[in-house]
This record gives structure tokens, sequence and C-alpha cells, in this order.
């Protein structure tokens, strides 16, 4: 699938010096400085629709809001609505629906297969649900991508979690990454990555290109871009 027929895709994660972006009881993250949250907000701020996991939201139970002033200004003066569209990506659609994510003020839109989609198809919370299916009964990343352009999504942001970041890397679907690291070490076999999933061999991995390093305090801010093979 070609950049034209799929939204331009950037990953922007926050993890531990150890390379984690959450502790072994799997609770939100929230061990980045106010300069990381600022960092957060600006990418969003830039894209048309951010995407996250099931796992993700059933974590924070929100999402983040773009709510600068300066960032609000920009977004309108480019014609832009105050929040890009928060979409959930998830194959049973297993979702509380009292958590405040449905409270707050963004566009939701749901990617999943027919059976997650359908406790949500005749509720409110969700604006757009979007039906992909593989034939395992998987949601058709693919194909969702191909259609998230038609819908007028051509910057994407991924918040997480790990085992999505793993599958559109799979994929072939990322541009660039984000990465912010924190001073502090979480440790545990068990506590979640940037990347999940079965893992690449070497010779097979993605592979980055650094485009920019930034220290602000005690993190670093390293942004890439991945190199893009054939389909």
């Amino acid at each position: 699938m070609t950049k034209q027929s799929r939204p331009q895709t950037t990953i922007v994660l926050a993890m531990s010096a150890d390379g984690k972006i959450a502790d072994v009881t799997h609770a939100p993250a929230r061990f980045g400085s106010k300069n990381d949250k600022a960092h957060l907000e600006k990418q969003i701020a830039t894209k048309d629709a951010v995407l996250f996991g099931a796992g993700t939201l059933r974590a924070y139970g929100t999402t983040l809001t773009v709510s600068h002033p300066h960032l609000l200004q920009h977004r309108k003066s480019n014609g832009k609505p105050p929040q890009p569209v928060h979409i959930v990506i998830s194959d049973s659609g297993e979702l509380n629906p009292d958590i405040r994510f449905f409270q707050q003020p963004v566009e939701r839109w749901l990617i999943s297969t027919a059976t997650g989609a359908n406790f949500w198809q005749t509720r409110p919370e969700f604006k757009r649900i979007l039906v992909f299916e593989t034939p395992a009964g998987k949601v058709d990343i693919h194909a969702a991508f191909k259609h998230l352009t038609t819908l007028g999504i051509a910057q994407l942001g991924v918040l997480g979690g790990g085992n999505l970041v793993a599958n559109l890397l799979e994929l072939n679907l990322i541009d660039q990454i984000w990465l912010t690291i924190c001073p502090l070490i979480l440790g545990g076999e068990d506590a979640p990555t940037p990347v999940e999933g079965c893992g690449f061999l070497a010779k097979l991995a993605p592979r980055l290109q650094l485009i920019e390093v930034r220290t602000e305090n005690q993190e670093v801010f390293l942004h890439y871009s991945l190199q893009q093979f054939p389909d």
C-alpha cells in the first residue's frame, strides 16, 4: 500500500530508559513530564485523527485532547475542527461505555469486526463504526487504513499500545516514530514495551533513520523515519 492510498502515520510514545511503556501491573503510564505531555499534545494537534488500541483505552479510560490556545487557533486557521477524530481499534469491541472517554468532547470512531461492532451499532458513542474483517475474524488493518483516506484522514497519529504498533510495523504502515525517553527504570519481563507481538528477526527488522534528537530537562525526544519497503 502506497503512502498516497493510506494516511501518513506517526507513532508517538513515551517509554522508560529500559524501554517500558508501563510497569508490570500495566497501570496507566504517567511518568512523562509536563514537557512530554506538551509534546504529545502538539503532535496530536497536527493530526486529522489519532488511533489507539482497546487495551490502551482500557488502561487510561480517557484520551488527551488539544487544549493549548495556540494549538487550537492553529487548527482553526487551517480549517480543522478543534479536536482530531479519536479512533479506537478493537477486534472484540469490548469497551466499558461508562468510562470518561465517552463523555469527552471529541468525535469518536470505532474500527472493529462485525462481532465487535454489534454492541455499538445502535448506540450514540461512536459517530462512525468501520467494519473491516479478515477471514480469521480479526480487523483487516490494511483495508481500514485505505478507507480512512476516503474519509479525509491524511495525517494519523498512533498512541499505542504495543500490539497495535507491532501489527502496523509488520504491515509496513508506519512512516515516522516519536519516542520520549524518560529518566526511570521500570524493569519486569512482563512490563509492556513499545512493540509487542512476535518480534522481528534482526535481518528483517524495520530500519529507522534518525531525523532529530532533542533534550528537555531529563528527557530525550527521538524522531525517526522508517525505511519503506515495497509491498
